[in-house]
C-alpha cells in the first residue's frame, strides 16, 4: 500500500502534502482508498483565515468532505459494504444521540463529528476511515466524480426544499458559484419556471 499523502492546514495561509499513517477502521468503520474529494468554499475559508466563525483552527487538519472513494477495508462490526465497494460520504456523523439524532436533524447536533470543521480532519488524502453507516455505495452508472458532487447537490436540494419550490416557482438565487449553481439546477428539477442569479465577475 502507498503512503498517505494529504492535503494539511497548519495556519492561515499555510497548507502543505504531508505523509500520514494509513488509520485502521474502528469496529462500525470502513478504510476508503479516495479518489476524488471536491474543495468547498470552506476549505477556501479556512485555507485563507484559519476560521470560519466560532471554529478556529488550533492544530493541524486535514482538508476536504465533498468526496467519495473505495471500500479498502471493513470494520469486525460492518455488514452491508464490502473491499471494493465504491462510496459516497456524508460527512457529518452524530457523536452523540440527543434530541437533535432523535429528531432526525443530527446535522444540527453541537457535537457532531464533521469531515474537516476543527477539530476534525476531513478526507482530502489518499486513505481515510469514515463510520460505515454515513457511506452509501454507488451504482455502477454513477462515477466517483459524481459521487463526489452528491454532498453539495444535497445543499441545494435542502434549500430548495425550504424555500419551497414547486411547479411554476420564480426563484432568485445570490452567487453563481458551485452552491448556486446546484440550487439552478436543483430548482429547474423541482419545477421552477423562472430563476434569476447574481454573480460576480471573477
Amino acid at each position: 500500500m502507498e503512503g498517505n499523502l494529504s492535503v494539511v492546514l497548519h495556519a492561515a495561509g499555510d497548507l502543505r502534502l504531508e505523509n500520514r499513517p494509513i488509520p485502521e477502521p474502528g469496529p462500525n468503520d470502513v478504510l476508503l482508498r479516495m479518489h476524488s474529494v471536491g474543495i468547498c468554499g470552506s476549505d477556501v475559508h479556512y485555507w485563507q483565515h484559519g476560521r470560519i466563525g466560532d471554529y478556529v483552527l488550533k492544530k493541524p487538519m486535514v482538508l476536504g468532505h465533498e468526496a467519495a472513494g473505495q471500500v479498502v477495508k471493513v470494520g469486525s462490526e460492518v455488514r452491508h459494504l464490502k473491499p471494493g465497494d465504491r462510496v459516497a460520504i456524508e460527512p457529518g456523523v452524530p457523536r452523540d444521540m440527543d434530541e437533535f439524532f432523535k429528531n432526525g436533524r443530527y446535522n444540527l447536533s453541537p457535537t457532531i463529528f464533521f469531515c474537516a470543521t476543527p477539530p476534525d480532519d476531513g478526507n482530502l488524502c489518499r486513505f481515510y476511515t469514515h463510520n460505515a453507516n454515513f457511506c452509501y455505495k454507488l451504482p455502477d452508472n454513477v462515477t466517483f466524480e459524481e459521487g463526489a458532487l452528491i454532498e453539495p447537490l444535497s445543499v441545494g436540494i435542502h434549500a430548495c426544499r425550504r424555500a419551497g419550490v414547486t411547479l411554476g416557482s420564480t426563484m432568485f438565487i445570490c452567487g453563481a458559484g458551485p452552491i448556486g449553481l446546484v440550487c439552478l439546477l436543483v430548482a429547474k428539477a423541482m419545477g421552477a419556471s423562472q430563476v434569476v442569479m447574481s454573480g460576480k465577475d471573477g
